[in-house]
């Protein structure tokens, strides 16, 4: 009994650990993807002068909310994520409707599929 009872207070903290880890992925891919989004609007309205902003304000949350994730992810992950954030960036500020709107999709595919990757779920344990 004395063995069972730590090991379960353990179990408990792993369990609750994940899930505080993937309810904080979840809240920063929502913030970034919903910044994705406004970019993609303002691209569809030509408004590049804006979207160059946006997609600067992208990179700053992005760098502000993304630091701790190499603590839980993959770095091959991030790393891809930043080199479509770059990619995506250079197609904006070139006016290049086509290929921006392209890479934003990649990117908002990119991070939205973390949370979703890292969960603590049955799927992802078997």
């Amino acid at each position: 009994m004395r063995l069972l009872t730590p090991l379960i207070l353990i179990l408990a903290l792993i369990i609750g650990l994940g899930a505080w880890t993937n309810d904080l992925l979840e809240d920063s891919a929502r913030e970034l993807s919903q910044q994705i989004e406004v970019i993609s609007g303002q691209i569809a309205e030509e408004s590049w002068e804006e979207a160059v902003k946006h997609t600067n304000k992208l990179e700053e949350t992005w760098e502000k909310e993304a630091r701790w994730w190499p603590i839980f992810l993959e770095h091959q992950e991030i790393d891809n994520i930043e080199f479509a954030l770059a990619r995506t960036k250079e197609y904006v500020a070139s006016e290049n409707s086509s290929l921006a709107r392209g890479h934003l999709s990649e990117l908002k595919l990119m991070i939205e599929h973390i949370p979703e990757k890292e969960a603590v779920n049955l799927k992802n344990i078997l």
